[in-house]
């Protein structure tokens, strides 16, 4: 029997390796799911599609595909803040969003949307199948622009379609995964390696685009005496083994990157498209080194920009260069970095008191405790800031988020994708309590699929990044509060072990309980609510700000949320003036 569009397509995600797809089935997907239970790959149901979005997007990132998909209407909607994350962070996923039937289109018919404007701003490749002889060539098409661009792909189907009988086309079906090498002209290196070697202190910093070239930048900050800072997102791969790192700068970061980077007398940018313009410098010289040119020069003003991969560029540079001898910027650098890490030590030497334990001794803690291996996601806001101070790269760990597109509730979910595509690791989700709120129905996801997940709540009953913004801004918060259930009880609920934690002493013990734990696991931990985190560059209107916000809580009455905020926070205010 000739088999039709639906199992035409999956064959060819078969054929691209695909292991899973992520989706709530219904009407115009029935005809897919139908084929997915035929064949080699699985179907994973989740509670909401943005859900599957990000899952899609946490197994992409590892594994370099993955496939997500929504029904007509509201599914497609539900995917959409999944499928920016995944655009935005340039990972490779294709989007199959089935459709209403297609002599309906155009007439307002029942959950009729347009695809093709609908995902357009978050799509290298955005096309809508009507015929059987497009099926082939679209596909192809599709998954070759989302693993060679590097983003998001969405093929519109109309349920109808989906039913047809298959035709094979004349073009091809293979899936071409190529590996070029992309470095500058030897020119070009000619001009980099004179104005490196001109300049007596060099900075490195690097993000995403260096993560396979973590050997090579270290090679180059020691025949340079460079200090390596480091992006959030570069972490994992440039911290572990390198001698010469003083952390990540940014809105997360650390002083003595953000001093590193700006007493430098050239900073050399690998592989990063760093958004914060005002941490970058602008009295000394920048260079930047990115795969892709068009992110040349829109941070920073630039002396030279250089398209190359960075690992290959870095090679081909070393032999145009002197090795330089001077260590004395190198060395105060590390200096005041290790001034910085034992000040970090303060937050965890005092863990905080009952129902107001010191996250940063959470995360420090936890750190300890997890595997060398382990894959750890984040919560955009405060669990964002405690993973990157406080969570270690060691080489084998991951650490994902949603850095790019900044939306809350991506840990669980990215859990979920990470647990399924690396069922052996070890998956810890950093949740904050407004995160998990969010999409708090995909945690009988967890269970239906027996994932091991452990969800660690880091329970301050607020929005804690948005408190801070709001305070820094001379505003004392409002609606910052949240009003929980109790986390632990629903995970019970859900079907797995969920505790609650209340005093730092109890803190080791349940996290140990919880990673040794065979299967999903919730720590519902009592973080201090007043506990923020200052970027290492602080302006004096964000002091004043502060001040401000502080008095006015004061003058309304609230003097003991005032002084609680001060007295949590002092510590990070002398480090940072």
């Amino acid at each position: 029997m000739a088999k039709n569009i639906a199992e035409q397509i999956v064959e060819m995600l078969e054929n691209a390796n695909v292991k899973r797809i992520y989706a709530v089935t219904g009407d115009s997907l029935n005809h897919l799911n139908m084929a997915v239970k035929k064949s080699s790959i699985e179907w994973i149901h989740v509670r909401h599609e943005e859900v599957g979005a990000f899952a899609a997007a946490a197994e992409a990132e590892l594994d370099g595909f993955a496939v997500c998909a929504g029904s007509c209407g509201p599914g497609h909607i539900h995917l959409i803040n999944g499928v920016y994350e995944a655009h935005r962070s340039h990972l490779p996923m294709l989007v199959i969003a089935s459709t209403i039937p297609s002599e309906e289109m155009g007439t307002d018919y029942f959950q009729e949307t347009n695809t093709i404007k609908l995902f357009d701003d978050c799509s290298h490749y955005n096309q809508m199948i009507t015929r059987p002889e497009q099926v082939q060539r679209i596909m192809q098409t599709a998954i070759q622009h989302a693993i060679s661009k590097k983003g998001v792909s969405v093929i519109g189907l109309p349920g109808d379609v989906s039913e047809l009988d298959a035709e094979e086309a004349v073009t091809s079906n293979t899936i071409f995964k190529t590996n070029p090498v992309i470095r500058p002209s030897d020119e070009e290196l000619r001009s980099l390696a004179d104005l490196i070697n001109r300049s007596e202190k060099v900075t490195l910093y690097c993000g995403i685009g260096a993560e396979k070239a973590g050997p090579e930048v270290i090679q180059l900050s020691k025949y340079l005496k460079a200090p390596v800072g480091y992006s959030f997102r570069g972490k994992m791969a440039i911290q572990p083994n390198n001698p010469n790192e003083v952390g990540l700068t940014g809105l997360l970061g650390l002083p003595s990157a953000y001093h590193a980077m700006h007493e430098a007398d050239l900073l050399v940018l690998l592989g990063t498209d760093f958004p914060y313009q005002k941490f970058m410098p602008v009295k000394n010289k920048i260079v930047q080194i990115d795969e892709s040119p068009e992110r040349l020069g829109r941070r920073a003003k630039l002396e030279i920009g250089l398209t190359g991969d960075v690992k290959e560029t870095i090679k081909a540079l070393l032999p145009l260069l002197d090795e330089k001898k001077d260590v004395n910027f190198l060395n105060q650098q590390l200096e005041f970095y290790e001034k910085v890490k034992e000040d970090q030590m303060i937050y965890v030497k005092d863990p905080g008191t009952e129902d107001a334990i010191q996250p940063e001794f959470v995360t420090h803690t936890l750190d300890k405790l997890a595997k060398q291996d382990a894959i750890f996601t984040v919560d955009t806001g405060m669990c964002c800031v405690w993973g990157a101070r406080y969570v270690t790269g060691t080489g084998e760990r991951k650490m994902l988020g949603s850095f790019n597109h900044g939306s809350m509730a991506n840990a669980m979910p990215m859990a979920i994708g990470a647990a399924l595509a690396h069922p052996q690791k070890q998956v810890i989700a950093m949740c904050g309590d407004g995160g998990l709120s969010m999409l708090l129905g995909d945690m009988a996801t967890i269970f239906q699929y027996k994932l091991p997940v452990k969800l660690i709540v880091f329970n301050n009953r607020s929005l804690g990044m948005v408190k801070l913004e709001m305070e820094v801004a001379g505003m004392p918060d409002n609606e910052t509060d949240m009003v929980n259930p109790d986390f632990a009880m629903l995970a019970q609920v859900m079907g797995y072990p969920g505790k609650n934690v209340s005093k730092p002493e109890e803190v080791e013990n349940a996290i140990r309980e919880c990673l040794d734990h065979d299967g999903p696991y919730l720590l519902n931990i009592f973080t201090n609510r007043n506990a923020l985190a200052l970027p290492p560059k602080v302006e004096l209107e964000q002091v004043l700000g502060m001040t401000k916000a502080m008095t006015q809580l004061m003058l309304g009455g609230k003097m003991e949320e005032a002084l609680d905020t001060v007295k949590s926070n002092y510590k990070h205010i002398k480090d940072i003036l």
